[in-house]
């Protein structure tokens, strides 16, 4: 790729210094997406300038006007502090016309909302958890076609935010306890669904109209709470570096998959990414059951991309290096800025 002028955006908390020599572990995870990602493409030539931004857009339009770059790489996961808001980003770029990397705000809304994302998902005959949401300020009375065990979850908020092992409820007051408890504290509605017992699977897809599925990545949960434990992705599964070394949680290939269910989930990851209008590049969760169904739980575009996140490991698995892989995400970009269509 020829050498570009890359801006890329991000949370101001999280923009990285030069060099992580001298930082701890616990603080270079705090910004190790947004150091990978710029010393990466600083180390293939290209004139990359980091931009904080978190409540005003100005410092955007500056930024356009001055440096104008070739393509901004979006690694904003929020705006004023809203994951919400991430969507409005993307349309800014496009009003902007501005090529920039990852998922087109339609499909940033469509994703969001786990309640839409499953109906949806559901029409295309793909198996979903049955669910319920649960509004603010709203009494919480269980259908009764919802059967106990549920797992209680912010309805739009992504990265296991307020995902315990109290989240698993088997009583309607357990469950009243934890809606309360997202309703208050991450102050969003909730949303209840079934929960399935089994393997938790991830599949990457990249792409705009031709789509690459990465291999099937799988989380493990080593000894995880001991045999009383839920093998869930707790907040602190997913973020706490010395509890998952502890308890040995890692990810890897999904391995002793037979062909049918590999090719079965492969298929389900790149019809849900269009039944969703996803572009750009997007993780795909799923749950296996016992029986092996593989039952959609939910789809994050513009997943994290540190280099040993599962995205990249994935990659890398798949013969896509990290510095090819983020040349992909921003080739992506450019040719859908280039199409002059938006999906968004």
């Amino acid at each position: 790729m020829r050498r570009l002028r890359i801006l890329v955006l991000m949370h101001p908390d999280f923009v990285p210094p030069d060099s992580s020599d001298g930082y701890t572990e616990r603080q270079i995870n705090e910004w190790k997406t947004e150091y990978d990602v710029v010393s990466t493409l600083r180390a293939a030539g290209h004139d990359v300038r980091p931009l904080g931004v978190q409540e005003e857009i100005k410092p955007v339009r500056d930024e356009i006007d001055g440096f104008k770059p070739h393509v901004v790489f979006t690694l904003l996961e929020e705006f004023y502090s809203q994951t919400m808001y991430d969507h409005h980003i993307a349309s800014y770029m496009e009003l902007m016309q501005i090529p920039y990397t990852g998922c087109n705000p339609r499909g940033l809304v469509l994703a969001r909302g786990k309640d839409l994302s499953k109906t949806l998902v559901h029409h295309r005959r793909i198996a979903v958890p049955a669910f319920a949401v649960f509004p603010m300020r709203r009494k919480v009375k269980r259908p009764p076609r919802l059967s106990l065990p549920l797992i209680v979850k912010s309805l739009n908020e992504d990265g296991s935010l307020g995902i315990s092992q109290a989240s698993i409820v088997t009583t309607d007051e357990k469950l009243a306890e934890r809606v309360a408890f997202i309703h208050e504290r991450v102050e969003t509605a909730a949303i209840a669904e079934q929960f399935i017992e089994g393997r938790e699977l991830y599949v990457g897809v990249l792409g705009n109209n031709r789509l690459r599925t990465l291999p099937i990545w799988e989380l493990k949960f080593g000894s995880m709470g001991g045999h009383s434990a839920r093998h869930i992705a707790t907040e602190k599964a997913k973020h706490d570096t010395a509890y998952q070394e502890r308890v040995g949680i890692v990810d890897g290939p999904a391995n002793d998959l037979s062909p049918e269910i590999s090719a079965r989930i492969q298929r389900a990851a790149k019809r849900i990414y269009r039944a969703l209008g996803l572009d750009g590049y997007a993780r795909i969760d799923f749950r296996l059951s016992s029986d092996g169904t593989p039952y959609f739980i939910e789809a994050n575009p513009n997943p994290e991309i540190a280099k040993n996140q599962e995205f990249a490991t994935a990659a890398r698995h798949d013969g896509l290096d990290y510095p090819e892989l983020l040349h992909r995400i921003l080739a992506l970009g450019i040719r859908r800025a280039k199409a002059g269509v938006s999906v968004g």
